[in-house]
């Protein structure tokens, strides 16, 4: 053997290092390379857990669908692919495929306006790809084995209408107007394919079909047809093992409306109406085919109530119940007279009827913002009836004092609700409710619950015996035969009620888990433990021992199986998979309970952050991410009683790995009140011990639950944690806890208290810490910076600068008044402007304006939807006439948070110029030194 000499051995181990620091150097992250990081969304898996997809897209760019099965290892990546769907067995998997941005980008607005997507069909055994043009929807059988693809209009060849005047004048020897087409939108047809996937030789092909519906086991599909130009509506049925085709209606006048297909394939439902009436206008019949008969039947109408465009049919699943939606009849209103002749010019009832004109009373139900913003929704609206089949017998549930009913499965009983008696303090209090229990027999309505809050809503067990609810810290139960209510937690120390809350209303309750099956229990949360409650004992349990408050780890059930028809009820002795979230540490964990037995059994935990992401139907395979700052959430899938033994799915994190990265920690102080407070501190990528830094302070609530977290690889109007870090900032997630009326005064508190931890510990240049926040936090920024001389930069999109105005400001995206907000909300005053008025001034940061000495960038789309933008601009003003330093971007066009990508693209770099001039000492840049003339 020849042995090297020592020094060749040297140079050969450094040559080799050098090699391992190539692999492994990393480079800076750049805006650009921000734009062409991956997210992973609307993950999938089939139902017998075999196949997974998901979408993968870049911030900017074209996404591309991964395909993967867990079994065999066999993926596939489809490029341009989103939106996956999976049919039943996981063998076929269809996607979205739309245009490519360049496309989008090259074309002018008319061709933008022609671009549809297609979609891809692809066969994870052979990996055959086969493309549909223009689709607009697609659907899988339950079973799998049949695909519905409806597709767009087709595009016509617009006409030289002066061509055709003359064309048509030539063939009737007269003169012609051009017309528009009377057909409208809601009945125009179009092409549609059924494509059997066991033979795909077998397809059937058909034209102007406005409705489809598959009964759910795959036995049949019904397909309405209708060609308003030819006179020919018909209803044809499709025998999915035969591929055969039925009419089962046809019609020369009649349109089809709205399908339904029972579950036992006895039934097939419809309306129909005139099509020579318009849809807006059209009334319908409801009819019911008996398919083993072949019995047409037309449904008795009410002189009460009539069905419409937007009626919807569904059968129970039992098929038993045909629900569907009905709107009480209304007198036709008189059309407005028009000017037609000379004295019509000064006929007074004529020309005030062309007036435009609203007329606002103190009583409205709504605002006429919100009334606005609600039209459309409330001419959709209907109200819910049920057809018994066994009886012929139709009653009303729904009507126009109790509107909104939630259909449920073999029950007797429905819960119902209204907010009618609340609309009009919606504007000052904030939502609330009614709820009935609603007789699916006779229609009889029971009042239950009163001025409940929207986020309380009850829950009804699955035999419809008992409703469970939450009300002022307590856990109730209300017996429905007997009439009888129970508080189950008043005897119990623990609250049932949020123990954070710190807004001005009544503290919410942690919500409920799933029931047992046949009514025996149900199950409801604390801020930590997991409680199990005996229907008939009204005894109940802490399932998970007490475990959750003595570690305070949060345990919650988590990877149930998702069924649309009706809610997972659990066995009695079921085992069930916690998620659990530590208070202490911001990590999560996967634990694991048996209902009847109280303990825990943990499964895996860890610093991470943990997302159950799905869960076959049929297999207990489990979908889930894994995450850290350093760790992309790539996908891992694990049997639901094992994920300690998840197998990773997706490699994603291969991106990250190529650039610099930071890492996250957990910060303790506690602020001038004595009252302990967590942060994270996000260092910068290339950090020095003993060296101090600048600091970019980004917050909104509560920040460390994002511990965890990884960045959000978006350019939008968040600062970009990990290209600010990459750039030698550290970043600061401070959690801000507020005092009742003092929410300004608390939040300053918080930052202060926090900011000096990080310059005792050494981390941050005093000199050099800055201040961004968005919105709610955008206000407290505002405010910070009339408070303190902390901050040397100061960044706020969207802010409130004046409470008084912002109290009666109107919400653009909803049309409501923003009182609410203030009484009862986030803003945390907890009084009206004229019962607290001072609280208004105390808290609003355009009366302080002379006191700022920290620079500000005020931030504002013209067309913001949640806080008026006239907010910036009073801030800006006074700001300026205190001779400030301020500078205001105005983005045209733009809502509450910026939607245009050159937009948002803008404001990033803008706002990282902004702070690198005044915390790196950097030159400004020409938009904020140069003056504009």
């Amino acid at each position: 053997m020849k042995l090297l000499p020592i020094t060749s051995l040297v140079l050969l181990s450094l040559g080799a290092l050098s090699a391992v620091q190539a692999e492994t150097r990393t480079k800076p992250l750049t805006l650009t390379d921000i734009m062409h990081f991956e997210s992973l969304g609307k993950p999938v898996i089939a139902d017998n857990g075999r196949v997974f997809a998901v979408e993968s897209a870049p911030d900017r760019g074209d996404s591309h669908t991964i395909i993967k099965n867990v079994h065999t290892g066999q993926d596939y990546n489809i490029a341009g692919g989103s939106e996956p769907m999976i049919s039943h067995n996981g063998r076929y998997v269809a996607m979205v495929v739309k245009p490519s941005l360049l496309t989008v980008e090259t074309s002018d607005a008319k061709t933008k306006k022609q671009l549809k997507a297609d979609m891809v069909l692809l066969d994870t055994q052979t990996g055959t790809q086969t493309r549909f043009e223009r689709v607009k929807e697609f659907a899988f059988s339950h079973a799998g084995n049949h695909l519905a693809i409806w597709f767009e209009a087709d595009e016509e060849t617009p006409k030289d209408p002066k061509e055709a005047i003359e064309t048509a004048e030539i063939l009737t020897g007269g003169p012609v107007k051009a017309e528009k087409s009377k057909v409208d939108k809601f009945d125009q047809g179009r092409r549609f394919s059924l494509i059997n996937l066991e033979n795909q030789a077998q397809r059937i092909d058909a034209e102007h079909v406005t409705a489809y519906v598959f009964d759910k086991d795959s036995r049949r599909l019904a397909l309405a047809i209708n060609d308003i130009a030819n006179q020919r509506h018909q209803l044809r049925l499709v025998d999915l093992t035969s591929q055969q085709q039925s009419t089962v209606f046809e019609s020369n006048s009649q349109q089809i409306g709205a399908l339904a297909l029972a579950k036992n394939g006895r039934w097939l439902a419809f309306t129909q109406g005139k099509d020579s009436e318009l849809p807006y206008g059209r009334s319908y019949q409801l009819s019911l085919v008996d398919l083993q008969s072949g019995k047409l039947s037309k449904i008795p109408e009410s002189p009460e109530w009539k069905l419409n465009r937007y009626t919807s049919l569904s059968f129970s699943l039992d098929s038993e119940r045909l629900f569907f939606g009905r709107v009480p009849e209304v007198s036709q209103q008189l059309s407005l007279k028009k000017i037609t002749e000379e004295k019509d010019l000064y006929d007074k009832e004529i020309v005030t009827g062309l007036r435009g004109l609203k007329v606002w009373h103190g009583d409205d139900p709504r605002i006429k913002p919100n009334e606005i913003k609600q039209y459309e929704k409330e001419q959709q609206r209907t109200y819910l009836a049920v057809l018994h089949l066994g009886s012929n017998n139709v009653v009303q549930l729904g009507d126009q004092t109790v509107p909104d009913v939630t259909i449920s499965q073999h029950k007797r009983f429905m819960l119902a609700s209204s907010d009618l008696p609340y609309r009009k303090m919606t504007t000052w209090a904030g939502f609330y409710q009614d709820y009935y229990l609603v007789d699916i027999n006779t229609g009889r309505k029971v009042l239950f619950l009163t001025q409940q809050p929207s986020d309380a809503e009850p829950t009804l067990s699955g035999k419809g015996k008992y409703v469970a609810y939450y009300q002022q810290g307590h856990v109730y139960l209300y017996d429905i035969a007997e009439g009888r209510r129970t508080n189950l937690t008043q005897s119990l120390k623990v609250s049932f009620a949020d123990e954070d809350h710190d807004y001005p209303s009544s503290a919410p309750g942690y919500g409920f888990g799933p029931w047992l099956k046949d009514d025996a229990g149900f199950l409801v949360y604390d801020k930590y433990d997991v409680w199990q409650f005996n229907t008939e004992s009204k005894a109940g349990f802490v399932l998970t021992a007490g475990q959750g408050r003595a570690q305070k780890i949060q345990y919650r059930i988590e990877g149930l199986v998702d069924n649309p028809d009706e809610p997972t009820e659990l066995s009695h002795n079921a085992t069930v998979l916690l998620h659990g979230y530590s208070d202490k540490t911001k990590a999560d964990g996967f634990y694991q309970a048996t209902l009847g037995t109280a303990g825990v059994n943990t499964l895996m935990q860890g610093e991470y952050k943990l997302s159950v992401l799905g869960r076959s139907k049929d297999a207990d395979t489990l979908l889930f991410s894994k995450e850290r700052f350093d760790l992309f959430p790539d996908l891992y899938t694990a049997s639901y009683n094992a994920p300690q033994n998840a197998v990773k799915q997706t490699e994603l994190d291969k991106q990250r790995q190529a650039f610099n990265w930071s890492q996250s920690e957990l910060v303790h102080w506690t602020n001038g009140d004595g009252k302990p407070l967590d942060g994270v501190l996000i260092k910068p990528t290339h950090y020095q011990q003993g060296k101090r830094y600048p600091v970019l302070v980004y917050y909104y609530q509560v920040m460390t639950d994002r511990l965890h977290a990884f960045p959000s690889m978006h350019i939008n109007h968040r600062p970009n944690f990990a290209w600010y870090a990459d750039n030698g900032y550290a970043i600061f997630l401070p959690d801000i806890r507020f005092d009742i009326g003092y929410p300004g005064a608390s939040s300053v508190q918080a930052l202060t208290s926090g900011v000096q931890k990080l310059i005792d510990i050494g981390i941050a240049d005093p000199n050099a810490i800055g201040l961004q926040g968005h919105s709610w936090s955008g206000y407290q920024t505002v405010f910070a910076i009339t408070q303190t001389k902390m901050f040397k930069a100061a960044v706020a999109g969207a802010p409130v600068a004046n409470m008084i105005s912002g109290y009666s400001g109107i919400r653009h995206g909803t049309g409501l008044a923003r009182q609410f907000q203030y009484e009862t909300g986030q803003s945390r005053i907890g009084a009206s402007l004229f019962a607290a008025p001072q609280k208004y001034i105390e808290n609003s940061p355009v009366f302080y304006a002379d006191r700022i000495q920290t620079p500000l960038m005020i931030m504002f789309g013209d067309k913001d939807d949640a806080v008026p933008w006239e907010q910036g601009i009073e801030m800006y003003l006074a700001m300026r006439r205190a001779g400030k330093e301020v500078v205001f971007l105005q983005y045209e066009d733009e809502p509450h948070h910026l939607k245009k990508y050159p937009n948002k693209l803008d404001y990033s770099i803008r706002m990282m110029e902004y702070f690198d001039h005044y915390l790196k000492g950097r030159p400004a840049p020409e938009w904020l030194s140069k003056v504009t003339v």
